[in-house]
């Protein structure tokens, strides 16, 4: 800490203090408390905080006590939980101002929150951009060396990861997006008829980069488009701040499994040229082609319907998983009894698309979801009821879980919501300046 002396600090929180020492408020895990650990000067103490003793090197928060004393009993055990007697979206506007999200509260607590909000339909916005550094934009304190370095560094994460956090990331999302839809017509438009025709190549001969293909019109978008993809992931990675998570995040890894397939492809025409192993890697490099296809994920990064929907999966792995194990087990119970009604038995009266339990698991399938193709169906009666059955059996798994995810997807739709409403307001005072 680089402003105030002694050894420790004192918050008061709406009359009720605690004392720590100055280097837990370094990596305290409210974000709000933590800022003071950089602060430079008392006005950017005051940006923090309410109000300021230097005598006593006391911090005051014009908050709620009683709620900040359950918020400490989370960063002291783990758990947070709505104090009792107090409306669920005050606690969540305190959590909110301390830096906390709706994920952070434990799961009954999250369910009370998500019905409450969908009642209300009430939105909150916190009174600043998270990740801003201590004495942000706004302040006129004195920096530490370096700290100009690592602010540029900021706002060029920023820029790249987060759409809405400036001018120059809305700019830099708009040209992504258009790269993304250029990309995904041209590799549409590849496939027609019309489209190959007037080039008379072979099947392999098309899934080849040589030098004519990349002087056509469209290997020159392709590479432009490659082009554009590879220096964005290449810098998103040197601004990051850790580079092993950089690597393991999902949309990092669709971003490689997009590009890799193009460079692999140029680096096999180069290696082996136009003899005989290049024309039966064809399969393989047709394959690596429609990866591209991947591209389209990327939108995840501009759009927050895409980024609810990935952020939803992996919190409802679970009751996915749960109810993949219903379906699984409903399969093998129909899928047995229906090859064994329709063909099993020798009623004269034999059914060859349950010949076996694996061809009726498709018939079970897709029964299970209603969807009902109609390329296999059960002609005896007791068939004909077992169907039925199937049927009601599968509306009735399916819609068990569905519960579990709807919460958590709205949960997930509001903490992105807010999220962007908070890089809204530095996107606003940009404009006003």
């Amino acid at each position: 800490m680089n402003f105030g002396r002694g050894p420790s600090v004192v918050l008061n929180v709406g009359g009720t203090r605690y004392s720590f020492s100055r280097e837990v408020l370094k990596d305290f895990p409210l974000r709000r408390v933590s800022r003071l650990h950089g602060c430079l000067s008392e006005q950017d103490v005051l940006e923090v905080c309410d109000d300021y003793d230097r005598e006593r090197n006391e911090y005051f928060f014009d908050r709620h006590s009683e709620a900040f004393g359950f918020i400490m009993l989370y960063v002291r055990h783990g758990h947070l939980r709505f104090v009792p007697h107090m409306c669920e979206l005050s606690f969540y506007n305190e959590m909110i101002y301390w830096g906390l999200e709706g994920s952070h509260l434990d799961y009954c607590c999250q369910r009370r929150l998500d019905d409450r909000m969908s009642e209300t339909c009430t939105y909150y916005s916190a009174e600043e951009p998270p990740g801003e550094a201590a004495g942000g934009p706004g302040g006129k304190g004195r920096r530490a060396p370096g700290a100009e370095g690592g602010k540029w560094l900021e706002r060029m994460r920023r820029t790249f990861e987060e759409p809405t956090s400036s001018v120059a990331a809305q700019v830099l999302a708009t040209v992504s997006i258009l790269f993304v839809i250029v990309s995904m017509v041209v590799l549409c438009a590849s496939t027609l008829p019309e489209w190959r025709a007037p080039e008379n190549r072979s099947v392999e001969e098309q899934s080849r980069y040589t030098a004519e293909s990349v002087r056509e019109p469209s290997g020159i978008i392709e590479a432009i488009c490659i082009g554009w993809f590879t220096a964005e992931c290449i810098v998103r990675f040197i601004v990051s701040k850790n580079k092993c998570e950089f690597v393991r995040r999902p949309l990092n890894i669709i971003d490689l499994l997009a590009i890799t397939p193009y460079y692999i492809s140029v680096l096999m025409t180069v290696f082996t040229g136009e003899n005989s192993q290049l024309q039966r890697a064809g399969v393989t490099l047709r394959v690596l082609r429609m990866m591209r296809i991947f591209w389209v994920i990327k939108l995840a990064r501009h759009f927050i319907g895409l980024q609810t929907l990935g952020l939803t999966l992996k919190r409802c792995y679970r009751e996915m998983v749960m109810l993949l194990v219903f379906i699984c087990v409903a399969m093998a119970i129909f899928s047995a009894l229906s090859q064994l009604l329709e063909n099993g038995l020798d009623l004269g009266t034999k059914n060859k698309d349950y010949a076996s339990i694996p061809a009726a698991c498709w018939w079970v399938i897709i029964s299970m979801t209603t969807v009902g193709y109609g390329d296999m169906c059960p002609i005896t009666v007791p068939g004909r009821i077992l169907g039925g059955i199937c049927v009601v059996s599968g509306i009735v798994l399916l819609a068990l879980p569905i519960t579990f995810i709807y919460h958590s997807f709205v949960q997930c739709y509001h903490e992105l919501k807010f999220r962007s409403a908070r890089y809204g307001r530095s996107l606003s005072a940009e404009f006003l300046n």
